[in-house]
């Protein structure tokens, strides 16, 4: 069984993991894709729900949010759209301007990004997007921990798709709530999260899942057995 089954599986996820790899140029085995999503975030679900493809810059520039997290440089026209989103959320109270700053983003130059579930990825990714419910990334978590690649910083982590700097640049892990753009664009359940993590981190974490997933069915029987 591959490493990405065995996330799967032992996870008992819904929706397949997603693989994102940044790549210099268009990969000869994937398609660009054919429609332009209204945010990057849901590029995910699509590659979550089975597709396979790659985007391009101009792709990303129907949300300014994710195009600045992701490192691309946005047109006149887009980048005053960024100005003005951020100026509302500043207006609305939902963060502070000097909170911008700090957002995580990419630095290197973009080239094309692929998006594919991980069990059909053909190359090792940047990140790995999981989403799932609070018990499933509750036993990631851990798994992440044990293996040494817990995630350092807050749950909060908005907007969503600061996740993918955040984990690139720290090569670690990070547990995303969501914000609520994500979970417009993605569909994420009220009682869903997301957990993400560095590529090359992949096969420490499986390692450690699968004695992190037995470990918390037995403390469950424990635990159970104590209050009947």
């Amino acid at each position: 069984m591959s490493t990405a089954s065995q996330l799967a599986e032992l996870l008992e996820l819904e929706r397949q993991p997603v693989a994102v790899s940044f790549l210099d140029t268009p990969p000869e085995d994937l398609p660009r894709t054919e429609e332009m999503a209204p945010a990057g975030c849901g590029y995910w679900k699509r590659a979550a729900d089975g597709e396979s493809f790659y985007t391009e810059a101009t792709d990303h520039y129907g949300c300014p949010i994710g195009a600045h997290t992701h490192g691309i440089d946005l047109p006149e026209e887009q980048s005053a759209e960024l100005e003005g989103v951020i100026g509302t959320m500043v207006e609305l109270e939902y963060l502070e301007m000097q909170e911008v700053a700090g957002i995580p983003r990419r630095e290197e130059a973009f080239g094309v990004v692929s998006y594919t579930p991980l069990s059909e990825t053909t190359s090792d990714p940047d990140v790995v997007l999981v989403r799932g419910n609070a018990r499933q990334m509750m036993v990631l978590a851990e798994a992440a921990h044990a293996a040494g690649v817990a995630c350092q910083t807050s749950m909060v982590g908005r907007p969503t798709c600061a996740a993918i700097p955040e984990v690139m640049q720290s090569g670690l892990s990070a547990t995303n709530l969501g914000c609520i753009g994500n979970r417009v664009y993605t569909e994420l359940a009220d009682d869903e999260l997301y957990f993400a993590f560095a590529g090359p981190q992949l096969e420490k974490i499986v390692e450690r899942l699968s004695a992190i997933v037995n470990a918390n069915k037995q403390l469950e029987n424990y635990h159970r057995q104590r209050v009947s």
